[in-house]
């Protein structure tokens, strides 16, 4: 039996979506920034050797460079004003939530409420300002020892950090507009956009590489086959729900006793989402930005990382499993499912699990049962990231055809319909409301008349 939500989810149609002038209009600013963001991947920084960048980074596409170029939307490659993309605000984010469960004092400024949550996010832009700056003077440092600029100096160094910084701390700004004013989480959607934009040029790149013979028609086959298969996987394992029953007790009011309901509280089997592969590879990322355009002057120490952490590298997927698989944890416990606010809002509102009292044994029980959830949601995520990644590495298939790409494209699209769903059935429960109250006024004033 379809519940009242999920019909009116399946009466959806066109018109009620044009009569949701609220949803319309968030869907126009979402996509209004989201071009604004691509507009800005196409204005270089002054002082860059054009031709010289062109010709370096055919070469790199293969390795770092493609990998940096799928996650800033291709601006890298064309070293645009948001080459160093929204990269150094996760890093920061990253940062200071290890610091929240860690610090004692960011703890309980946490648990301040929108005051502390604030103050936290003060620190997190402080933060992202401090990495961003670091990125891009050492990105200014590695295009001059690289030979890719134009006029090299110290005047090209303080032009290229401060452009690069805006360029940062406005995509930041974006993307908190888009999460507030928009639809969707502004950070994803973001990356999602950067992605899909370049996926045209992948395809064309892929397909002309088998017409050439570099690539047989059986490999193209696998590919596009591995795909569609990771996808419904995806798609599936999103959708993946364990569900606790909730009991509620009788209750009297007045002289009437109303019996208990019984509901159930669903948990995602991947709570977390996307965010352990951003948060991974934005890890993976960090310190091999630098070393991608120094070219023959990168240093010995650089140069290791680069061959122990390259992609397909043992170290690097082994690096990337174990990243997932930690942010996994520490993002659910520490974002997206806290066991002791679940427990209080249930004893709260006099809810209980069967066989477990309320308060502290819940708690404990929800935490039992997210941590077992999760072992098989870290390892969902690791396998659709590795599996894809070990094949391309193999196979010298494009990025974008990675699982960590195919898993932020798939799950970012999901979430982003669920919202649009959400706002359309928070619509229509708006004009039945209106419709009860207009039909309430009319049968008053029908009695009136009849007295």
């Amino acid at each position: 039996m379809a519940s009242a939500a999920e019909q009116m989810a399946a009466n959806m149609s066109w018109g009620a979506f044009g009569k949701a002038t609220e949803l319309r209009s968030r869907i126009l600013f979402t996509v209004g920034l989201l071009i604004v963001y691509r507009l800005g991947t196409y204005i270089p920084v002054p002082g860059i050797d054009g031709t010289a960048l062109r010709d370096f980074m055919e070469q790199a596409s293969a390795g770092l460079g493609g990998i940096l170029n799928m996650f800033t939307g291709g601006a890298i490659s064309r070293m645009g004003i948001f080459a160093l993309g929204i990269m150094p605000y996760i890093s920061a984010s990253i940062i200071v939530q290890l610091m929240t469960a860690m610090v004692p004092q960011l703890e309980s400024l946490k648990k301040e409420g929108e005051q502390g949550r604030k103050k936290i996010n003060q620190y997190t832009r402080y933060g992202t300002v401090f990495l961003a700056t670091f990125q891009a003077y050492g990105l200014a440092v590695s295009l001059e020892a690289g030979g890719l600029v134009s006029d090299p100096g110290w005047y090209f160094r303080a032009a290229t950090v401060v452009t690069l910084v805006g360029g940062t701390m406005f995509l930041m700004w974006l993307g908190e507009q888009i999460t507030q004013r928009g639809i969707g989480n502004g950070i994803s959607l973001i990356i999602f956009v950067g992605i899909i934009a370049e996926v045209p040029a992948a395809l064309a790149q892929f397909f002309a590489s088998g017409r050439s013979g570099a690539i047989s028609p059986a490999v193209i086959l696998g590919v596009l086959l591995m795909v569609t298969a990771v996808i419904a996987f995806v798609v599936f394992m999103e959708r993946a729900l364990r569900k606790i029953h909730i009991q509620y007790p009788r209750r009297q009011v007045g002289m009437k006793v109303y019996d208990g309901g019984s509901s159930h509280l669903p948990i995602k089997v991947n709570p977390a989402g996307v965010i352990p592969a951003i948060f991974a590879s934005s890890l993976l990322l960090l310190p091999t930005t630098l070393a991608t355009f120094s070219g023959s002057a990168t240093g010995p120490v650089m140069s290791t990382i680069l061959a122990y952490f390259g992609p397909g590298q043992p170290l690097y997927l082994l690096f990337m499993v174990a990243m997932v698989v930690f942010f996994t944890y520490f993002y659910t416990a520490n974002v997206a499912f806290k066991s002791e606010d679940v427990a209080e809002n249930l004893k709260s509102q006099n809810g209980f699990i069967p066989g477990i009292r309320p308060g502290k044994r819940t708690e404990e029980y929800l935490d039992y049962v997210v941590t077992r959830i999760l072992v098989l949601g870290s390892a969902y995520l690791a396998a659709v990231v590795l599996f894809p990644e070990i094949l391309r590495s193999q196979l010298a298939i494009p990025f974008y055809f990675g699982g960590t790409s195919v898993l932020i494209v798939v799950s970012v699209t999901m979430d982003t319909i669920q919202q649009v769903q959400s706002h359309l059935l928070a619509h229509q429960y708006e004009g039945l409301i209106e419709k009860s109250q207009l039909r309430g006024k009319k049968r008053g004033k029908k009695g009136t008349a009849r007295r």
